[in-house]
């Protein structure tokens, strides 16, 4: 069964069409990669599929649901969750707060509650700390749980991020370039957290990636982007043997 169905999704800004006619489905569980040369129209997918940006055309399907046209906020209450090719934190914030802010769409209590400090909001303080106590010890940044988001080391801040997006729990993750900026070992343990991630959760990944080594090594479908057109779909080997792929991606 899919968990995401995307039929012939198309935008374009000032007259050039950024996204063409895109076409993908992503089976539940499976971890998928969106790859390509950079202008290929990779990330302005992940905006459409999160709401970012409203598509000119084409059908949006989570889990069954036909979610185009949501707001970002509705998207990820429909169970989409991302991160960002830049990092995205409350770098100001401690490791818990920071993941604890994914939590609020499942624990709430009322601004007078809050205020007031009434019982309810301490049960549901109490509850959401545990669970997010409970994702950082999965992430192994139990230990870190206090530390300011931006003293924690870039390969660490790259994990609290997958973090907080698991603790909206999804349906689907989308990663934007998770090994961007990542050193060869900090690469090799993304690669195992992602299949952690996948397999602890039954999580179902599509990202955006570079870095080939992790695309050929955790990556079991590829779609190939070209100035905003499907390039060629199918499985990780087939399509990176694909001369089409060599040239477009590598310039050769």
């Amino acid at each position: 069964m899919n968990m995401l169905e995307v039929k012939h999704l198309s935008i374009a800004f000032g007259g050039l069409k950024a996204v063409d006619d895109f076409t993908v489905e992503i089976e539940k569980g499976q971890l998928y990669g969106l790859i390509g040369p950079n202008g290929a129209g990779k990330t302005t997918v992940f905006n459409l599929l999160t709401g970012v940006y409203k598509p000119d055309s084409g059908k949006i399907i989570l889990d069954g649901q036909d979610i185009t046209g949501k707001s970002t906020i509705g998207i990820n209450m429909a169970g989409i969750a991302r991160t960002f090719q830049n990092i995205r934190l409350f770098r100001d914030l401690s490791v818990l707060d920071n993941v604890k802010a994914g939590l609020h769409n499942h624990y709430q209590y009322s601004t007078i509650e809050g205020i007031l400090r009434l019982p309810r909001y301490f049960k549901m303080e109490k509850a959401m700390n545990e669970r997010v106590m409970e994702l950082l010890k999965v992430f192994d940044l139990d230990g870190e749980y206090d530390m300011k988001a931006s003293n924690l080391p870039y390969g660490k801040q790259r994990k609290l991020e997958i973090a907080r997006a698991m603790a909206t729990e999804p349906k689907l993750l989308l990663l934007d370039e998770p090994a961007a900026g990542m050193n060869p070992n900090e690469t090799a343990e993304l690669m195992e957290t992602i299949r952690f991630v996948r397999d602890h959760f039954d999580m179902t990944i599509l990202l955006i990636e570079h870095d080939m080594k992790l695309v050929s090594g955790i990556c079991e479908k590829l779609t190939v982007l070209n100035f905003g057109q499907v390039l060629t779909q199918g499985e990780t080997s087939e399509v990176l043997n694909d001369r089409r792929v060599i040239t477009a991606y590598l310039g050769e």
